[in-house]
């Protein structure tokens, strides 16, 4: 890791919240890899060899009135990462029912502890999305259910899912941080259903399932919805989430031309999680 070199933005953001998480998740379209929120915003990481001088144009969120937001950027060699993720990164609890924290923090008293060790990936359960997509594991049955979690990153909903008693888990992720990074977590997790592919829908041909969860955005959303849907097993439960509440229903319309219907919606910031049945 010593020789990649990365440029860092410094954000100062006003009012912080629910500016800084959509910040964070349109920057991660952009193409920047890691996150630490600050007191004053966030500082976001890109690669040197992956960045140009346009990489904020499509950054819609630095364009609105709601929010005042300022940066600046430098460049800077990554040289102790995992430093870093260790002074910023704080385990979390959800619905005094599931902890995910790092190797480095105390036991938690919770039924589910997950231990992750983020990196580069995205999903340590801080995000809006992720949490939510928990409570959806948490309140729903996945025992004896075979899973796919697409778009895994860390690995931390298909390790969950493991928990909660499902048998046959795939986790898929295009990027190769966070393959790498969800079998480190699986292993951590001492999981043995789940089966990690370093790849995008296209994995998924000739396969099926009972439960599927897609953490992702809504445009690869809406483009593989009719493969997720033609892997989906009669009776079978379809988690959505990685965008907005105004998205809501440009997805369901995409999800019901597959004879999909919501039955449950969840909120946290303007991001929701909504669930599906066949």
């Amino acid at each position: 890791m010593s020789n990649i070199i990365y440029i860092c933005y410094e954000f100062n953001v006003k009012p912080l919240q629910p500016a800084v998480e959509i910040l964070i998740a349109e920057l991660g379209y952009a193409g920047f890899e890691s996150f630490v929120e600050t007191e004053t915003g966030v500082s976001a990481y890109i690669q040197k060899e992956e960045w140009n001088l346009n990489v904020l144009d499509d950054i819609q969120i630095l364009s609105s009135d709601e929010f005042e937001i300022t940066y600046s950027h430098s460049e800077i060699e990554q040289t102790n990462w995992n430093a870093e993720w260790e002074k910023n990164f704080k385990p979390i609890v959800v619905d005094d029912i599931c902890s995910v924290r790092a190797p480095f923090h105390d036991v938690p008293k919770t039924e589910y502890d997950i231990i992750i060790e983020p990196k580069m990936s995205f999903g340590t359960g801080h995000h809006e999305t992720t949490h939510m997509m928990i409570q959806h594991i948490l309140k729903n049955d996945f025992k004896d259910k075979s899973v796919l979690d697409m778009g895994c990153g860390t690995g931390v909903l298909a390790i969950l899912a493991e928990m909660r008693g499902a048998k046959q888990l795939d986790a898929i992720d295009i990027d190769n941080w966070c393959y790498l990074n969800s079998l480190e977590n699986v292993e951590r997790n001492n999981c043995n259903s789940i089966s990690v592919f370093e790849g995008d829908a296209s994995l998924l041909n000739g396969k099926s399932f009972d439960v599927i969860i897609a953490n992702i955005n809504r445009n690869i959303l809406l483009n593989d919805l009719e493969t997720y849907c033609s892997c989906l097993n009669p009776n079978g439960q379809l988690f959505l989430s990685g965008f907005y509440k105004d998205d809501i229903q440009i997805i369901e319309n995409e999800c019901n031309k597959y004879g999909l219907k919501r039955v449950d919606t969840l909120e946290r910031n303007h991001w929701v999680a909504l669930k599906f049945v066949n």
